[in-house]
């Protein structure tokens, strides 16, 4: 049995990316190995269904700061708690650890889940950028081993921060197990009278920032024939970008064709399921879980041949230049006029998306962690 301490400000507060990470490689590794003690360290929680889990089961141990600044506690003061805890091994979620930990005599591994701040400078103030690449950078060098989440950020990892390919071990990321059921018809029509949905939809799913490329879509929207010319379904949230593509949507008289919704988590795979064509022509992403999210529902996938995604997306996804709004719509009036090709990528698709089924991940990290407690090359037995 391991003592394990987690960094969990993510896995209770955010509830995107790197929060949809946390939960679930927790909920799994609970599942698979319920012997170990998991210990979430977070310096404040949110209630809600997504969080409800992992603050009333029993396999989890839920530590707030009892003094002072919660951000002070997170980055020095927790050392203290870890080692009253007997904490074998620490777990960075998202990017950080605490400072000074090589003397604590706990184990430390960090997971990375994109560099983008590196890649793309101007995205980002450079108060942000600067404190990212202090504590991103920290991590990396003083970590016992660093997991990854794709092919693409370990080869970040190595070009931005010198880190030698032996202490970085590519972990892919799994989704929630809601998108692995299908949907019944009765849901589909609850789910279309209650979020007003088109018969047969285009489907994006994701943050809407300049680097997600919505206006891409939409440009390609504007270019399909009309045979072909769909309504898109966007769920997320954004600000000043999304204001800029309001603003083309409406200058070209497009508002029936673009349709904005706010989805609740459990109504999300039934979305999923029921869209024509799932669409993430994103920039740049560490990995992608909203293309795994639509493999798994059995939608084809149009994303971008840049980053990771084509790891994400593997043989059953449709890439796609980015950068070329054209070749977005090629690929959905491709997909929609021809059956055979569509089939093909559903099916090619669902294969790929058997890799990052919870189990088998979970039993790569929990090898790593007896590893780099001092396990040796023990590979941990799963409770099947």
């Amino acid at each position: 049995m391991l003592r394990i301490g987690y960094d969990a400000k993510r896995l209770f507060n955010n509830f995107t990316g790197l929060g949809n990470y946390s939960r679930t490689l927790l909920a799994n590794l609970a599942e698979y190995y319920p012997d170990n003690a998991y210990f979430l360290y977070s310096p404040k929680i949110t209630r809600n269904d997504e969080t409800h889990f992992f603050l009333n089961s029993a396999l989890f141990n839920v530590q707030l700061p009892k003094r002072g600044p919660g951000a002070y506690w997170r980055s020095f003061g927790i050392k203290r708690d870890l080692r009253k805890h007997k904490i074998q091994l620490f777990h960075g979620l998202s990017h950080e650890i605490p400072f000074g930990m090589e003397d604590s005599g706990i184990r430390t591994i960090v997971t990375i889940h994109d560099l983008i701040f590196e890649r793309f400078p101007e995205h980002f103030p450079l108060f942000d950028r600067k404190v990212y690449s202090l504590k991103f950078r920290y991590a990396c060098r003083h970590a016992g081993h660093i997991v990854a989440i794709s092919e693409n950020t370990k080869r970040d990892i190595i070009e931005f921060y010198d880190i030698p390919p032996e202490k970085i071990t590519v972990i892919y990321q799994s989704c929630h197990e809601r998108y692995m059921v299908e949907k019944s018809k009765k849901t589909f029509e609850e789910l279309r009278r209650r979020y007003q949905l088109p018969e047969n939809y285009l489907l994006t799913v994701g943050s809407i920032t300049a680097r997600k490329n919505l206006m891409g879509i939409v440009r390609a929207l504007e270019q399909l024939p009309e045979s072909c010319r769909l309504p898109l379904v966007v769920v997320g949230q954004g600000g000043r970008y999304r204001s800029k593509v309001l603003s083309f949507i409406r200058k070209n008289r497009m508002e029936r064709l673009v349709h904005f919704i706010d989805v609740n988590f459990d109504d999300l795979p039934g979305v999923y399921q029921k869209a024509s064509v799932f669409l993430y022509p994103s920039f740049y992403e560490g990995f992608g879980i909203p293309i795994l999210e639509s493999l798994f529902s059995k939608t084809p996938v149009i994303t971008s041949n840049v980053s990771s995604l084509p790891e994400a997306g593997g043989p059953g996804a449709h890439l796609v230049d980015p950068n070329h709004p054209a070749e977005i719509a090629a690929g959905i009036e491709k997909i929609l006029s021809d059956d055979n090709y569509r089939q093909s990528l559903i099916e090619k698709g669902f294969e790929h998306a058997q890799q990052f089924r919870g189990e088998p991940l979970s039993a790569k990290m929990m090898s790593l962690y007896m590893n780099v407690v001092g396990g040796g090359n023990t590979e941990p037995e799963p409770i099947t």
